[in-house]
Order: structure tokens, then C-alpha cells, then sequence
């Protein structure tokens, strides 16, 4: 495990705590520190500090706020805390200056989504969190808990954009799928519509070879009843001519 990068939280230096990863049972001691050797003094030892003095209670509330990051390193274990120095005025311009020059470096957007800009704004407001918690600690818990709130309504956003677009695709698949069923009904009632077209078709000249065979059979019957009639009306004239002639010579 590489060691984590540089952060715009200001951490004490690195800590060995172990040379050797092993697997430790739950009921072993925790681990002893073992801080790096401190320089030789150049000037006059000064004396040993007070419990209240030294800063523990900070520290310790510093680690509860924001905790120590751990990496492992050629199978050795190192344990970096947050600093309890206070921080001057310089500090704070020091540190927007870092914001602003690592914004450039990493070419983060200034608008819209960045995760990039998101991660440099949160180590710039834990350092602010770590500056404020040192001087006052009720002051810091309650960014703490600004902190924790606009995470939380951060990840809320998160949860509800990722549920949104799953349920965009779902939905644009299931269009997809709809469209694809109604391109196939659609060329299905095509097809049969075609086919019922070509039975109308079909019918029609059923329908008028029907109409043209009666109305010839139609042409002939009349024009043999016509000569039907015509013989009838010529024999009866006929008929008629010789009862005349019959019954002429009688009176």
C-alpha cells in the first residue's frame, strides 16, 4: 500500500507502529508507537510539559473528529495523526492559496458536478474543523456536525440521482422494447392489411365478371323473350287473319 497523498489537512508526521504485519488476536494489547527519534537540541532542554500543556485532550478529540489515516510501507505499519498546532492568520491565506493552486493542478470544473473539486473543498473545511476545534471545541463539533449533515444530504442526492437514472434506463429500455413490439404489430397489421386489400381486390373482380356474365345472360333472355313475343304476337295476327276469314263467308 503506497503511502495516501498530500492533503490540505495539516497532519503530524508519520508514526511507525509496527515493523511487522501480522494478524493480531482481539484480545491483544494495542500496538506501542514508536515515534522517530527527535533531533538533538541546539539550545537549552526546556522543561517537561503538563498533561494540559502538552495538548492531549485536543488530540484526542482531534483523533475522534477526524482520524488518523494508516498505510502499510515495505511490511511496515505507519499511523499519521491530525496536527493540534493552532493556526495563525498566515496559515489560513497559506491555505487558500494551497486550494486555489491544487484546483489548477488537477484542472478541476468550477461548475457543475467535479468530484475533484468536491474532495479538495472537504479536506479544505476539515482543516478549517481541525483550526476551530483546537481554539474552541464546542465551536468545531458544531461544523462536525455541518459537515456530517451536508455529506449525508450529499449522499442522499447521490442515492436518489443513481435510483433516477436506473430508473431512466429501465424506462428507455422498456420504451425500446415497446417500440420494437409496436414496429412488429405495426408490419404484422401491414402484411394483413396488404393481404386483405388483395381479397378486396380479388372480390371486386369476382363481383364484376359476376355483374358482366348476368348482364349478358340478361341481354339474351330479354331479346329471346322479345322474339318470343314477336312469334307469339305474328301466329296470333295469324290466327286471328284466318277465324276471320273463317267466319266472314258464314254471314
Amino acid at each position: 500500500m503506497i503511502p495516501p497523498p498530500d492533503s490540505l489537512l495539516r497532519y503530524n508526521p508519520p508514526v511507525l507502529v509496527s515493523r511487522r504485519i501480522e494478524k493480531r488476536s482481539p484480545g491483544a494489547p494495542p500496538l506501542q508507537a514508536s515515534p522517530p527519534a527527535p533531533p538533538a537540541p541546539t539550545g537549552p532542554v526546556p522543561p517537561p510539559r503538563t498533561a494540559a500543556e502538552s495538548g492531549k485532550q485536543p488530540q484526542e478529540l482531534l483523533n475522534a473528529i477526524l482520524p488518523p489515516r494508516e498505510w502499510q510501507e515495505d511490511k511496515k505499519l505507519w499511523v499519521q495523526e491530525v496536527s493540534s498546532t493552532p493556526s495563525t492568520r498566515l496559515d489560513v491565506v497559506h491555505l487558500q492559496e494551497q486550494l486555489d493552486l491544487r484546483l489548477r493542478q488537477r484542472q478541476a470544473r468550477e461548475t457543475g458536478i467535479c468530484p475533484v473539486r468536491r474532495e479538495l473543498y472537504s479536506q479544505c473545511f476539515d482543516e478549517l474543523i481541525r483550526e476551530v476545534t483546537i481554539n474552541c471545541a464546542e465551536r468545531g463539533l458544531l461544523l462536525l456536525r455541518v459537515r456530517d449533515e451536508i455529506q449525508m444530504t450529499i449522499a442522499a442526492y447521490q442515492t436518489l440521482y443513481k435510483s433516477s437514472v436506473g430508473f431512466g434506463m429501465r424506462k428507455a429500455l422498456q420504451a425500446e422494447q415497446g417500440k420494437s413490439d409496436m414496429e412488429k404489430r405495426i408490419a404484422e397489421l401491414e402484411e394483413e392489411k396488404r393481404e386483405l386489400e388483395a381479397q378486396v381486390s380479388d372480390q371486386k373482380a369476382k363481383c364484376e365478371a359476376i355483374e358482366k356474365r348476368e348482364s349478358e345472360r340478361r341481354q339474351i333472355e330479354e331479346k329471346k323473350h322479345t322474339e318470343e313475343v314477336q312469334f307469339l304476337k305474328k301466329t296470333n295476327q295469324q290466327l286471328k287473319a284466318q277465324l276471320e276469314s273463317i267466319i266472314a263467308p258464314n254471314k
